[in-house]
């Protein structure tokens, strides 16, 4: 987080940062830089990429579906639709309002991807990925619809690329409570998902609540992408390759895979922030773009392996 408060535009040294951030002088420009534009944005990246790991490692525990993710199944497009929505008809929204009705998107979604995958036979891991798919790319198509109708391309062009450039504090007082208090709630469900995760019919030998399990999961995983869409638009893959890593370094128990995705994906959105800013220097590249670089070769690596397993 040090480097890439540093690193930017503008490079400044570890030890101006360091002072900045206990003893900050408003006069100074390089304080300025660090404090208004630098930090809030260095913090987001680190919040949001842990909410979107959380999300995706709750969501793969209760589903049991290695390839679940916000972004694969549709929940970030749900989330960017009521937010081109509210663009488009109540431009004027204040913040904290953007963030209930971004939560409200992916909610509707997730119903909806559901309902789709819930067809006669269960709830089968490739029916959810193949109805996260289908609502993912209607949604988008609704979206650019309306984004075209209205003239809001320009506007909505940062949240269909992903990034942080626009948090600010403000923004961070409002989220970062919410994003912290889901994941501490995913983290007290970590035991049951790792039941969950065993199978059905363990969970409900071992005395687990599987529905409600289920229920509480993929709510705080919907609280964690619907807010972190409000603030950085539709970020994927953070979500698919995070809790991957996590189990390889610390097995397959939720308890632990939770708070190590949760540090993982802070460090990965991080540093993905960062490279984006230092590849074409004074121009930024999207968040998104660099996350994906990473995630769809993993994802059609995890996509090759389950159909060799089949």
């Amino acid at each position: 987080m040090f480097l890439a408060v540093s690193f930017g535009a503008k490079d400044l040294s570890l030890s101006t940062v360091w002072t900045a951030i206990i003893h900050y002088n408003p006069e100074l420009t390089a304080h300025q830089i660090i404090h208004e534009l630098r930090l809030p944005r260095v913090l987001a990246a680190a919040v949001i990429g842990a909410a979107f790991a959380v999300a995706g490692a709750l969501m793969q525990g209760v589903t049991r579906n290695p390839l679940a993710d916000a972004g694969i199944l549709g929940v970030n497009a749900g989330a960017t639709f009521m937010i081109v929505l509210c663009f488009a008809f109540f431009p004027n929204l204040p913040y904290s309002a953007l963030m209930l009705l971004s939560f409200m998107g992916a909610v509707l979604s997730a119903l909806l991807i559901f309902l789709l995958g819930s067809s006669p036979g269960g709830l089968t891991p490739l029916r959810l990925t193949v109805a996260g798919a289908v609502v993912a790319a209607l949604l988008h198509s609704l979206s650019s619809g309306i984004a075209i109708y209205y003239e809001l391309s320009q506007d909505l062009a940062f949240w269909y690329a992903g990034g942080v450039a626009g948090v600010k504090w403000h923004h961070l007082e409002l989220l970062a409570p919410i994003i912290l208090i889901a994941i501490a709630a995913s983290i007290a469900l970590g035991r049951s998902v790792s039941i969950i995760a065993m199978g059905e019919e363990v969970a409900v030998n071992l005395g687990v609540k599987t529905k409600r399990i289920r229920v509480l999961g993929m709510a705080a995983a919907l609280v964690l992408a619907g807010v972190s869409v409000s603030a950085v638009g539709s970020i994927g893959f953070v979500g698919l390759v995070i809790p991957h890593i996590a189990r390889k370094l610390v097995g397959v128990d939720y308890r632990l895979i939770i708070p190590v995705s949760a540090l993982l994906g802070a460090v990965l959105l991080v540093l993905a922030d960062l490279a984006a800013r230092m590849v074409n220097p004074p121009k930024e590249l999207a968040i998104g773009v660099m996350v994906a670089l990473v995630g769809v070769p993993f994802f059609l690596y995890l996509a090759h392996r389950e159909r060799r397993n089949l």
